[in-house]
C-alpha cells in the first residue's frame, strides 16, 4: 500500500460534486483516478478547494489553506505526490518520493518563467494525458521523465448495452460551447439538416460545467448558445450541461456526436465517453480528437466542412452504417478506464 497525495488549487470540487452536477473533464477526472487508487488498497489524500472534508468512498479530502505559507493541510511524507496542474504546488512536498505533475492543458503554458524554474528544481514526471497532448511540450523543458496517461472512461459509459434498434436521428454537442459549437450551427442549418428533415441537434453545453472559469466566460458562452436558441425551427435544441449519470441516458437516445475538435483539446472525455457508449461520432482533423475515433470503423475523421456534412447525414440516415459503427464502438472504445489508468499511476512510484 502507497501513500498517495493529489494537490489542486483550481475549482471547488469534491467528491460528490460530479455526482450532484456537471462538472469539467479535469475535476472529474481527478475524483475517478483518486476513488479507483483507494479501491487498489492506497491511502488516498486530497488537499484542495473543497468545501465539505471528510473521507468519501476510502479518499480523504480536506482544504488547501492559502492562508499559511504556501499551503497548509499538506503532509510532509508521501510515496507518490500528484501535483495538478498549479506551479504553486510542483514544490509543495520536498520529501516525496515521487512527484508527478499532472498536466491537462497544452502544454505551452509551462514555458512561463514561474513553471521553468519550479519543473528545474524539483524534476517531476510530467505526466500528459495524449499523444497530441504530449507534442505540445517542447524537448528542452525539465523534467524527470514524461509519461502519457490518458483519462480513463468512467464505467457508467463503458457498461452501454448493444442497441436493439437505431435511434431516431438525433445528433448531439457534449463539449464546450465555445469549441467550435457556432461552426456546427452554421454547418447544420445551412446543410445537415436540410439532407435529414425532422432531425434534431441537442446541445448539451454551458458554463455551469467549468466552475469559475466558465463563469469568467459566461457572456461568450451565452453569445454561442443564444445563437443555438434561434434555430429552434431547424431541430436545434439546448438542454444546458447534465450530469454524468444524466448523459449516459441521452446517449442511448443519440444517433451520433458531432464536434469538430479544437487545438487545446487534449484528450476529449466527451468523445471518449460518447464512444464507448456505442455513439458514432464526426470529428474535424484538430488537436487530439483523432485520437478518440477510429476513422471508418467507429465513426468519421472530416478534413473539410464537405466531408464532415456528408458523413453526419451518411450517420443519421443509414442504418446499416450506424449498425457497424455503433457496434464496434462499443467492441473497441472501452478497454481503458480509470482502473488501466490507476494502474500507469502507481508505476510511477515504482
Amino acid at each position: 500500500m502507497a501513500r498517495i497525495l493529489l494537490a489542486d488549487d483550481g475549482i471547488e470540487f469534491d467528491a460528490e460534486t460530479a455526482r450532484e452536477k456537471p462538472l469539467g473533464g479535469v475535476e472529474s477526472s481527478v475524483v475517478f483516478l483518486v476513488e479507483e487508487l483507494a479501491r487498489r488498497g492506497h491511502e488516498v489524500r486530497v488537499r484542495n478547494n473543497c468545501l465539505r472534508p471528510g473521507v468519501v468512498r476510502g479518499v480523504e479530502w480536506a482544504p488547501i489553506h492559502r492562508a499559511e505559507a504556501p499551503y497548509g493541510n499538506i503532509l510532509e511524507e508521501a510515496d507518490l505526490y500528484i501535483a495538478n496542474r498549479g506551479d504553486k504546488l510542483i514544490s509543495l512536498m520536498p520529501r516525496a518520493r515521487r512527484v508527478a505533475f499532472w498536466t491537462h492543458n497544452p502544454a505551452q503554458y509551462l514555458l512561463k518563467a514561474r513553471y521553468l524554474w519550479k519543473l528545474w528544481r524539483v524534476r517531476p514526471t510530467i505526466v500528459f494525458i495524449g499523444d497530441y497532448h504530449a507534442t505540445t511540450c517542447p524537448a528542452w523543458v525539465p523534467d524527470g521523465g514524461r509519461k502519457t496517461i490518458p483519462y480513463g472512461i468512467p464505467d457508467l459509459f463503458r457498461n452501454a448495452q448493444s442497441l436493439a434498434r437505431p435511434p431516431a436521428p438525433r445528433a448531439v454537442f457534449t463539449s464546450n460551447p465555445l469549441r467550435s459549437l457556432d461552426w456546427l450551427l452554421e454547418l447544420w442549418a445551412t446543410h445537415i439538416r436540410s439532407g435529414v428533415p425532422g432531425a434534431e441537434l441537442h446541445v448539451f453545453a454551458g458554463p455551469a460545467t467549468y466552475g469559475g472559469v466558465g463563469a469568467a466566460k459566461s457572456g461568450e458562452m451565452a453569445a454561442v448558445l443564444a445563437r443555438a436558441e434561434t434555430l429552434r425551427g431547424a431541430g436545434v435544441v439546448v438542454r444546458g450541461p447534465v450530469p454524468k449519470s444524466q448523459l449516459v441516458a441521452e446517449f442511448r437516445d443519440a444517433r451520433a456526436m458531432l464536434y469538430k475538435g479544437d487545438l487545446n483539446e487534449t484528450f476529449c472525455l466527451a468523445l471518449g465517453e460518447a464512444q464507448a457508449s456505442g455513439v458514432p461520432a464526426v470529428v474535424g482533423d484538430l488537436g487530439s480528437v483523432v485520437e478518440r475515433v477510429r476513422d471508418g470503423e467507429t465513426g468519421a475523421i472530416a478534413r473539410d466542412d464537405d466531408t464532415f456534412v456528408e458523413a453526419a447525414v451518411a450517420l443519421l440516415t443509414d442504418d446499416a452504417l450506424w449498425r457497424r459503427q455503433h457496434e464496434a464502438a462499443l467492441k473497441t472504445q472501452r478497454a481503458w478506464g480509470w482502473p488501466e489508468a490507476a494502474a500507469a499511476f502507481e508505476n510511477l512510484i515504482i
